[in-house]
């Protein structure tokens, strides 16, 4: 029944020719909508996470304050998310979908602003006024040639505009984030919802399958579109006078991080026109789809099963799954909702079976979020890749292995009809082989190479002490950053200066220029030196390094859809929905939020050089790889070895529910032989149910 309020034209029930010609009466339609929306939705979220090493760079940022940004989306997104369940069907969705995709878009805006506030990145701070005086400032010039210093002013104007200046870009950023998680709120939920109302329940599962096989190519997108946006220099809309001499392979060399957040925006906005469209209420569709391909609807519902919302797992149920909140408060009020879901929620979590998958998925969720925010930049510094390639190895090899691995669940547990005590050892074998596959990566890298004036303790700072002496002509500034490699011996200077390099060659090609310092005081033979950092003596490993952790995303995600079936399961007919939400719920405040920010804080106490900005520590410039290797796997490791345990007790306790169950029906059957023999044998038992 549609209301007059229901209705684009305020008619009670529209007219069919009318619904005909609307393509916005057509669940297909919005079937279509909902999966472009998703789809760049994902897409600008997972955005940041494939820039993330290139952002840390552009602003001085550290891996725990990176961290924390991409984990910051989370934030708003759990504190709003329980109320969906209480607004339910009481709003427009589509409409309410289109607000928030309009928010999300704006939040990805608003992301790339600090680019246009801020002021042109400059790769060598030595001097403020042109380049090549920056090329010169790098070199080794005697103390006696150099102006002296005015430290005064430039601290002024550092502690003042520039400390302020970053403070407000730092604060931009995180606001963004909140409002990107905020934005994303209705429109997964309601999405799902809206379609499992008005789709036939026999096509129900289909469409949720489409939706998410198209939503799941979001974060490989994102990663895509990072490959290409890093390989642009940053300052590609205000190029300085006569280029730039970097490359690439450059450590300091910053991509335009910030076009990728303009493009995902554009896609998101794009996307939610239609929703502004859709009635409130569509009526329900009346004929099921055939096709000859059966299989494609086994495998969609499949998938379906192992996404965000129960409403998938059984179309018949969809009336029982939504009015499972409202069942127990139909009518409440949003302060009389959040008296009662702190009771529900102590309910749901006493079902052991529920709060052990719950915290299997917590460890795994944690494995995922900390390698999809910071292995683009394990990548970099370990294998000495860019990081435009690091982005194109996960996106397309990790991210579709996930997928195939999700999907591969599915069609198991559909084929062979598994129960939950053969989904508990599908999810246990998935991760014990995950984590035999992890071993290898410990071993797969190599250390880092000399560089001159550092020590490898972390945390220490360069001194002009720990300089080598043949510096000592040479008047280096310390927080100058213009690294140069000797290939003879792989040993890397800081800049030309510390090599004792006096003099700069350009050598010109057809496609690019290669910058050589020559007469080097430091260097066997006087050089000449090629700019840029040593190349790692282990980059051949990058690609058997990505197969392995390929393989291992396949074997994880293999766990995702019988994990969901062990939940559904093993709660109550009337909780299977709350108990979904409160599942993400935990995911979000358990996994997604802490821990980007537990890799961040990890990776940082690996760091052997920071760069200083205004006093404080910055960006690091370089890291104990063996030490970064070792604590980035071991996290890894630490999780998948909490969800193989979790899975390990799950199992034990289905096992030990079959064997009381068995018994109690022994009993039973005994008890009923029994009062058939007492009966005598003309006398029928009135009940003979067990």
């Amino acid at each position: 029944m549609m209301s007059a309020e229901d209705t684009p034209g305020g008619q009670a029930s529209p007219n069919p020719q009318d619904l005909r010609r609307s393509v916005f009466y057509s669940i297909k339609f919005f079937v279509l909508c909902h999966s472009l929306l998703q789809l760049a939705q994902l897409m600008i979220s997972g955005y940041l996470k494939s820039s993330i090493s290139t952002v840390e760079k552009r602003f001085g940022l550290s891996s725990q304050t990176s961290g924390l940004l991409a984990a910051f989306n989370e934030v708003g997104n759990t504190a709003l998310i329980v109320f969906v369940s209480y607004f339910g069907s009481r709003v427009h969705r589509p409409r309410l979908i289109g607000y928030g995709a309009a928010l999300v878009a704006l939040a990805g805006l608003l992301m790339s602003l600090p680019h246009f506030i801020s002021e042109p990145y400059r790769y060598d701070h030595a001097s403020s006024v042109d380049m090549p005086q920056d090329f010169e400032a790098s070199l080794c010039q005697p103390t006696t040639s150099v102006p002296a210093p005015t430290p005064a002013p430039s601290n002024s104007s550092c502690s003042s505009y520039m400390e302020a200046q970053h403070l407000a870009v730092v604060g931009i950023m995180f606001t963004a984030q909140t409002l990107l998680g905020v934005g994303a709120v209705p429109i997964q939920p309601f999405g799902i919802s809206y379609i499992d109302d008005f789709a036939h329940n026999s096509n129900s599962p289909l469409y949720l399958g489409i939706l998410f096989a198209v939503t799941m190519m979001g974060p490989g997108l994102a990663y895509g579109l990072g490959g290409l946006m890093l390989r642009l220099y940053v300052d590609i809309d205000r190029m300085p006078e006569g280029g730039i001499s970097l490359t690439s392979k450059d450590p300091r060399w910053v991509g335009a991080w910030w076009l990728g957040f303009l493009i995902s925006a554009g896609a998101v906005a794009l996307a939610a026109v239609p929703y502004f469209f859709f009635p409130r209420e569509m009526p329900k569709e009346k004929h099921e789809l055939r096709f000859r391909q059966r299989a494609l609807a086994a495998a969609a519902s499949s998938v379906s099963k192992g996404e965000d919302s129960p409403a998938e797992q059984n179309p018949g149920e969809s009336q029982e799954k939504q009015a499972s909140l409202t069942q127990i408060a139909p009518d409440l009020t949003v302060i009389q909702f959040i008296k009662v879901f702190p009771r529900v929620l102590l309910r749901t979590l006493r079902h052991p079976i529920f709060l052990l998958v719950v915290l299997s998925q917590v460890c795994m969720s944690s494995t995922v979020a900390g390698m999809a925010t910071f292995l683009p930049k394990f990548l970099e510094r370990q294998f000495s890749v860019t990081a435009s390639y690091a982005n194109l190895l996960i996106g397309c090899l990790s991210i579709p292995s996930a997928i195939v691995g999700i999907v591969v669940g599915g069609i198991l547990v559909k084929r062979f009809h598994l129960g939950p005590k053969r989904c508990g050892a599908l999810c246990l074998l998935g991760a014990l082989f995950c984590l035999l596959l992890s071993l290898p990566l410990f071993f797969m890298g190599c250390s880092t190479h000399e560089i001159a004036g550092i020590t490898r303790q972390p945390g220490n700072l360069p001194g002009p002490d720990l300089f080598p002496a043949c510096t000592e002509p040479c008047s280096c500034p310390l927080d100058d950053f213009n690294p140069v490699c000797d290939p003879r011996t792989h040993v890397e200077y800081l800049t030309p200066c510390q090599a004792g390099c006096t003099g700069r060659l350009v050598q010109e090609a057809l496609d690019k220029s290669q910058v050589f310092y020559t007469n080097c005081s430091c260097v066997v033979g006087g050089g000449p030196v090629p700019a840029g950092a040593c190349d790692s003596a282990c980059s051949h490993l990058v690609l058997p390094f990505m197969l392995l952790v390929s393989l291992g995303a396949a074997l994880a995600s293999l766990t995702h859809t019988p994990s969901f079936i062990l939940i559904l399961r093993g709660v109550k007919k009337e909780d299977k929905t709350l108990a979904v939400g409160i599942q993400f719920m935990l995911l979000r405040v358990l996994a997604w939020m802490p821990s980007p920010v537990l890799h961040g804080s990890a990776i940082d106490t690996t760091c052997v050089h920071w760069a200083q900005s205004c006093g404080r520590r910055a960006v690091c410039r370089y890291y104990d790889h063996d030490l970064l290797r070792n604590r980035f796997v071991g996290l890894q490791f630490f999780f998948k070895m909490g969800s193989l345990a979790c899975f390990a007790l799950i199992l034990v306790i289905l096992r030990q529910q079959d064997k009381e169950e068995g018994t109690q029906v022994t009993v039973s059957t005994s008890g009923l032989q029994q009062q058939l023999l007492a009966s005598g044998p003309g006398k029928k038992p009135e009940e003979s149910r067990v």
